[in-house]
């Protein structure tokens, strides 16, 4: 039998002395793989910062300067596996594992960093296409400048002012941002020329993004008359929907905010345009759905007080008296015996007594009536069984068996002591308090 552990000890070790070795060896070639890295990022910022500018770059020159700082501890590291004193196999273990790690994180940093600035100088080195580019876009752009114009005022004689301010400017709008787009791509070229890079970048971006806004602006007339059209489908739809509901109103209960609901549709309706006439059909839909949609709340909420009468205020300080006897009850008995009451009977008194303290603010409105309401019954539930359950914590810590003159046959006779008699005239007293309040309800 020893014969066998010890063979298994020596493979166990010749396993871990393997994969020592593996480490050791990945710790040496990514110290090599990183040092490189290292060395071609700093000719690649070079190169970026030649092209795009120092500001540009900060980023990768941020990144190298910390990956620099951070792999001086990996050499350090790696030249204290090598010293001439003697290590550990668990610290030669840790050592190439944190090598490893430092070398890792370095080149994904590195990486991370030269993969942003990709699109940058890809960029710049092709500026001069995106230069011609951005001077066939402006030129393609001013070429719709005059239909754009027919367009918007065609559209002003059908609609209100109030609707085409969001396009009236669209044209003069895009005809500036067109010419700043043809002057930024020659105020580029200049400052290429001059090998001012990142001038030239700066005034290349903003000569694309001007021709970009220049066509989304002209666009927008074309979709403004696409969504004036079906704004005005759709508000015909609502209209004969809202004149429906109007009729179907008249069987709704009849209460004033009905009444008020059917008033404010009625009036949205008749400020609608007359045919014919200048109109901002998104304005009239947004307060048409408006009223209509009040109408439909108004008749909900109508409906279900209807079949759901709103308690009096006089039911729901009755309810919320009873909460209170109850609560009282329960506070005395727990307070009396506090080192007898458990966790549950205490929640339970804690969570109605938190609850009583918003009734009184909700019985006024009839908006929250019905929940001061439920919420003084609950309240009242909650003391209740609060109270049963300290009952029976009490009654559990009392000794089972009294010492002889103490009950029964002792002085005073009769049942051992007072305790079932209290509780049942207390819970006699809360039955009763139930059932007054469900006469008053």
């Amino acid at each position: 039998m020893a014969g066998f552990w010890g063979k298994r000890k020596r493979e166990q070790e010749a396993a871990q002395a393997a994969q020592d070795a593996d480490l050791a060896r990945r710790a040496e070639q990514a110290l090599v793989a990183a040092d490189e890295r290292i060395r071609t990022a700093g000719d690649e910022l070079a190169f970026a910062e030649a092209e795009l500018g120092v500001s540009l770059t900060k980023d990768l020159k941020a990144a190298l300067e910390s990956v620099k700082t951070h792999l001086r501890e990996a050499f350090q590291l790696h030249q204290l596996n090598h010293d001439e004193i003697p290590d550990t196999d668990e610290e030669l273990r840790t050592r190439n594992a944190r090598i490893v790690q430092l070398c890792e994180w370095a080149e994904d940093l590195l990486d991370e960093k030269t993969g942003a600035l990709a699109d940058s100088v890809t960029r710049v080195r092709q500026a001069p296409q995106i230069i011609e580019q951005v001077r066939r876009d402006a030129e393609a752009l001013s070429a719709r400048i005059p239909q754009t114009r027919a367009t918007i005022e065609r559209l002003s004689s059908r609609y209100a002012e109030s609707a085409m301010h969001q396009i009236a400017a669209s044209a003069d709008e895009a005809e500036q941002l067109i010419a700043f787009a043809t002057h930024g791509a020659d105020v580029s070229e200049r400052r290429r020329a001059a090998r001012q890079n990142e001038e030239a970048n700066l005034a290349l971006e903003t000569a694309t993004e001007a021709t970009r806004r220049a066509g989304a602006l002209m666009d927008a007339v074309e979709d403004f008359e696409i969504e004036a059209l079906r704004a005005e489908s759709t508000l015909a739809e609502v209209v004969a929907d809202s004149r429906g509901d109007i009729v179907a109103a008249r069987n709704a209960p009849n209460v004033p905010a009905v009444a008020s609901a059917v008033a404010d549709l009625e009036k949205a309706l008749d400020a609608l345009s007359p045919a014919g006439s200048r109109s901002d059909p998104f304005a009239e839909l947004t307060q048409l759905r408006t009223a209509n949609t009040a109408l439909d709340d108004a008749i909900a909420k109508a409906q279900y007080r209807a079949q759901n009468p709103l308690p009096s205020v006089a039911q729901v300080q009755h309810a919320l008296d009873d909460a209170d006897r109850q609560l009282g009850v329960a506070r005395g008995l727990i307070s009396g015996h506090r080192g007898w009451i458990g966790a549950d009977a205490r929640t339970r008194f804690a969570e109605a007594e938190r609850l009583r303290i918003d009734i009184p603010e909700m019985v006024a409105s009839e908006e929250t009536r019905d929940q001061a309401l439920a919420a003084s019954r609950r309240v009242a539930q909650l003391a209740a069984e609060a109270l049963q359950l300290a009952q029976r914590d009490i009654d559990s810590a009392r000794p089972q068996q009294q010492a002889p003159g103490w009950g029964g046959d002792g002085w005073g006779g009769g049942r051992r002591g007072g305790g079932g008699d209290i509780m049942g005239g207390i819970m006699g007293g809360l039955v009763i308090g139930s059932i007054l309040d469900g006469i008053f309800d």
